[in-house]
C-alpha cells in the first residue's frame, strides 16, 4: 500500500510539473508570437518614414511585386526609393539591432556580469581605429568598411591572446584585457582625430563613430546577413550548454561541459556579429547593454530563450531609433539617440531589478 501510494505521488508530481513546463512553453510562444507581430508592423511602416511619401498599401505591393506580378500603379520613382534606400537601411536595422542585442546577451551571460555588453573586449575601439586610419588615408566607404572589420578581429584577438597568456582563460583577465586593447585603440583614434583634416576627414570619422546607416545598401546587406545567420547558428547549437555554463564553470565541467570550447563559440560569433555590425554602421552603444535585460524581464534568464527574445528586441529597438532619425530629418547620429533613450531605460531598470544584480 506504501508502495502504491508514493508511486501515485511521485506520478502525480511528475505530471505537475510536466504541465507547469508544458505552461511555461505555451506562455513564452505566446510572448514570441506577440513580439515578431510587433517586429512586423513596426519593419512595415518604417517604410512610409522619409522625405518622400508612400503609403503601407504601396509599399506591400512593391515588395509583393518583387515575387509575383502586380500591376504597377505608384510613381516610378517610387520603386527605387523602396528597394535601394529604405529597404537595406530598415532590414539592416533590425540585423544590426538584433546582432549587437544577442551578442551583449551571450556575453553578458558566459561572463556572468550585467554591466557587460557587446563590445566588451575592444570590437568597437578596433573597427573605430581601421575605419579611422582607412579615412584619413583617402579610402572610399567600402574600403573603410573592411578595415573596420578586420580591426574591430584583430582587436578581439589581442585581447584573448593576452587574457589566454596572462590569465589562462579566466573571464575577469579576458575583460580587464578587453579594456586595456579599447583603451589602446581609443587612444590612437584620438591620434587620428588629432592630426585628421578639419575640413574634410574629421567630419567624416566623427560622424562615422556616432554611428549611422544612411549609407547602408543591398551590398551591406549582403555581408550583414551571412554574419548574422552564421553566428546564431552557432550559439543556437551551443544554447543549451551556454545555459549550463551560466550556472557555474565547476558545475559544467561536473556536467561533461567543455567550457572552454563554449566561452571560445560564444566570443567568436559574437565578435563576428558585432565587428560586422560596427563595420556597416559604426559605433552604437547601449543597445548591446540595455535590449538583454529588457528581454530578461520578457523571457526569463533562460539562454534558449533570451537570445530570440533579444533579437527581436533589439530589431524593434534600432528600427524606431532609426525611424526617429529619418523623420527628423535632421540626419541625427544612431549612437546619440541610443544613449539618449538607452540611458533613463537602464537606471530603471536598475531600480527595478536592482536585487538581482547585487
Amino acid at each position: 500500500m506504501r508502495r502504491a501510494h508514493a508511486r501515485c505521488v511521485a506520478t502525480e508530481g511528475a505530471s505537475v510539473a510536466t504541465g507547469e513546463k508544458r505552461t511555461r512553453r505555451v506562455g513564452f510562444s505566446i510572448k514570441m508570437l506577440v513580439m515578431v507581430a510587433a517586429l512586423v508592423v513596426v519593419y512595415l511602416y518604417s517604410f512610409i518614414i522619409g522625405s518622400v511619401d508612400i503609403s503601407v498599401g504601396t509599399v506591400i505591393d512593391i515588395l509583393r511585386a518583387q515575387i509575383m506580378p502586380v500591376e504597377q500603379y505608384w510613381n516610378d520613382v517610387l520603386e527605387p526609393i523602396m528597394l535601394n534606400v529604405r529597404f537595406p537601411q530598415i532590414t539592416l536595422s533590425v540585423l544590426i539591432g538584433g546582432a549587437l542585442s544577442v551578442s551583449g546577451a551571450s556575453y553578458q551571460t558566459v561572463f556572468k556580469n550585467p554591466m557587460v555588453s557587446s563590445d566588451i573586449l575592444g570590437v568597437s575601439a578596433g573597427a573605430g581605429f581601421g575605419a579611422a586610419f582607412a579615412m584619413l588615408n583617402g579610402a572610399n566607404w567600402w574600403e573603410s568598411q573592411v578595415a573596420a572589420f578586420v580591426r574591430g578581429i584583430a582587436a578581439v584577438t589581442i585581447a584573448y591572446a593576452i587574457g589566454a597568456v596572462f590569465g589562462k582563460q579566466n573571464l575577469t583577465i579576458l575583460v580587464l584585457a578587453g579594456v586595456v586593447v579599447s583603451s589602446f585603440f581609443q587612444a590612437l583614434i584620438s591620434i587620428i582625430k588629432t592630426v585628421a583634416d578639419t575640413d574634410s576627414v574629421l567630419p567624416s570619422i566623427t560622424f562615422w563613430l556616432m554611428g549611422s546607416l544612411n549609407k547602408g545598401d543591398n551590398a551591406d546587406l549582403l555581408v550583414m546577413l551571412p554574419s548574422v545567420v552564421l553566428s546564431l547558428a552557432l550559439l543556437f547549437v551551443f544554447r543549451h550548454k551556454i545555459d549550463v555554463l551560466a550556472a557555474g564553470e565547476d558545475e559544467a565541467t561536473a556536467m561533461g561541459v567543455n567550457v572552454n570550447l563554449v566561452k571560445v563559440v560564444v566570443i567568436v560569433a559574437s565578435t563576428l556579429m558585432t565587428a560586422c555590425a560596427v563595420s556597416v554602421a559604426g559605433i552604437i552603444g547601449w543597445i548591446g547593454m540595455v535590449v538583454p535585460h529588457i528581454a530578461r524581464t520578457i523571457t526569463g534568464a533562460s539562454y534558449s530563450k533570451l537570445i530570440a527574445g533579444s533579437f527581436v528586441i533589439g530589431g524593434i529597438f534600432l528600427v524606431l531609433i532609426d525611424d526617429l532619425v529619418r523623420a527628423s530629418f535632421a540626419d541625427l547620429p544612431l549612437g546619440v539617440l541610443t544613449a539618449l533613450i538607452g540611458t533613463p531605460v537602464f537606471v530603471f531598470l536598475l531600480v527595478r531589478t536592482k536585487r538581482e544584480w547585487l
